[in-house]
């Protein structure tokens, strides 16, 4: 006999959401350490500036992904609020 499995609602399904974004990190870790590859490879001719193209577009690649998961998983970078500015805080910095 089957055992029923559990469905769990897509939204709180976290080994899915790692799953993508593992998948995502990788993708986009070799394919623009690819294309700062092919930059530097272009546009450059010291070695020192071929490897900083490449790790420039690694930079590129991780930080979106990164961005892409924090998003995934409702935690983006926190939302500070700005202080609360009143008609009575005003007049005494103005005063003093």
């Amino acid at each position: 006999m089957a055992e029923k499995k559990d469905s769990v609602s897509p939204d709180y399904d976290l080994n899915a959401k790692w799953d993508a974004c593992i998948d995502l990190t990788v993708r986009r870790f070799v394919y623009s350490s690819l294309g700062g590859a092919f930059a530097g490879l272009l546009f450059f001719r010291s070695p020192v500036t071929r490897w900083a193209s490449i790790a420039f577009g690694t930079g590129l690649g991780i930080g979106s992904a990164y961005t892409d998961c924090s998003r995934a998983f409702d935690s983006s970078l926190p939302n500070v609020a700005a202080p609360k500015i009143t008609e009575t805080s005003v007049s005494q910095a103005v005063d003093e």
